[in-house]
């Protein structure tokens, strides 16, 4: 699928194929997708009356951050492999509608993603206190790559990757504003960032174990 981005006041764009955004109702349970699970989770369409006896708030208090749960949040209903149920309350990134909200599978299968407005958060399902929230925001777009155990997300400048040990890299910067991620070819990803100079996408090759690029918009 192809998800657009358009960005207020800049001639910007952000065409990236990815899996459907996976946007739940209450009671509804994800479907087993993409990398093995050892948890399973329900998206809430509100914070519940009666919680679990363990719940936790993402992000935890960070500067910027004070208001956070101010703009909304994303609640899920996460059943572990081992452990009981928990309550994950993650805080809304933004509010435009096309940001990706929703939750993806990890490399490792204990891990799960939960992505709220372009916010990515990884937390281990075994262990909820203990969570990764992303530095790359927002996060616009993802793809989980079973064969290279890499779950990519794609901002607006660069593309990182979460992997088997945590994160594995982040790429430099591959356009001025926006991306456009192509097809993978072995360890290759190929996609498009945009050159403001020429007011054209220009081709870029990342190579998936390292994360080093050629080519993309952004040349000095």
């Amino acid at each position: 699928m192809l998800l657009g981005i358009p960005v207020a006041s800049m001639r910007t764009k952000l065409l990236a194929q990815q899996e459907p955004k996976r946007l739940y109702s209450e009671a509804q349970t994800l479907a087993e997708v993409g990398f093995e699970r050892s948890w399973s989770a329900t998206v809430l369409e509100r914070s519940p009356l009666i919680v679990p006896a363990r719940r936790y708030t993402f992000p935890r208090e960070v500067a910027g951050e004070e208001d956070a749960m101010a703009r909304g949040a994303l609640h899920l209903i996460v059943r572990p492999e081992i452990g009981g149920d928990f309550l994950a309350t993650c805080a809304l990134g933004f509010k435009h509608p096309d940001m990706p909200t929703g939750v993806w599978g990890c490399p490792v299968a204990r891990e799960m993603c939960a992505v709220a407005g372009g916010y990515a958060y990884i937390i281990d399902t075994t262990r909820p206190e203990s969570m990764t929230h992303l530095s790359l925001r927002p996060v616009v777009a993802l793809r989980e790559l079973e064969e290279q155990k890499l779950l990519l997300f794609a901002g607006f400048h660069t593309v990182a990757a979460w992997g088997l040990v945590g994160m594995a890299w982040e790429s430099g910067r591959l356009s001025w504003e926006g991306l456009r991620l192509g097809s993978v070819i072995g360890d290759v990803l190929h996609g498009f960032g945009w050159d403001v100079t020429t007011d054209r996408e220009l081709p870029f090759t990342l190579d998936l174990r390292t994360g080093q690029h050629e080519g993309g918009g952004f040349l000095r």
